[in-house]
């Protein structure tokens, strides 16, 4: 395999995985009667990635969380899954539900003030990652 294989293989990923995360978000927010609008929705992985990224790096974290996140990145870098990718729909959604899991394992850890303190998108974006990690 070669190196532009991988990459189109990951990108390939992070696209499944954020269109897995959108269906999520949109299917909760109508269940819940929601008024968060899709724009909000359609940018939000770039800044979950964002803010995974910011709370690993913050030293003042504990290092058990910071060590959840590096996790988290790995699982989702790597082709191995817990459900194989290839299975339509719940394959890309299994991504979607680790990540929540762990950021809400994260906040409950670090605390909400880190998660608000770290979000790099819109409010509405924040609020929809608190209502999928069923925090704040």
């Amino acid at each position: 395999m070669t190196w532009w294989e991988v990459l189109v293989g990951v990108a390939a990923g992070l696209l499944l995985l954020w269109l897995s995360l959108v269906v999520a978000l949109w299917v909760v927010a109508r269940r819940e009667g929601d008024s968060t609008t899709m724009t909000a929705v359609l940018r939000l992985l770039p800044d979950v990635v964002r803010l995974v990224r910011r709370l690993a790096a913050d030293s003042s974290l504990p290092r058990g969380v910071r060590v959840r996140l590096g996790l988290l990145l790995g699982y989702l870098v790597l082709p191995l899954d817990l459900v194989p990718d290839f299975v339509p729909v719940v394959g890309y959604a299994d991504d979607a539900v680790v990540v929540a899991l762990v950021l809400r394992s994260v906040v409950r850890a670090a605390g909400e003030e880190a998660l608000d303190r770290h979000w790099p998108g819109t409010p509405e974006g924040l609020a929809a990652v608190k209502r999928l990690c069923r925090v704040g």
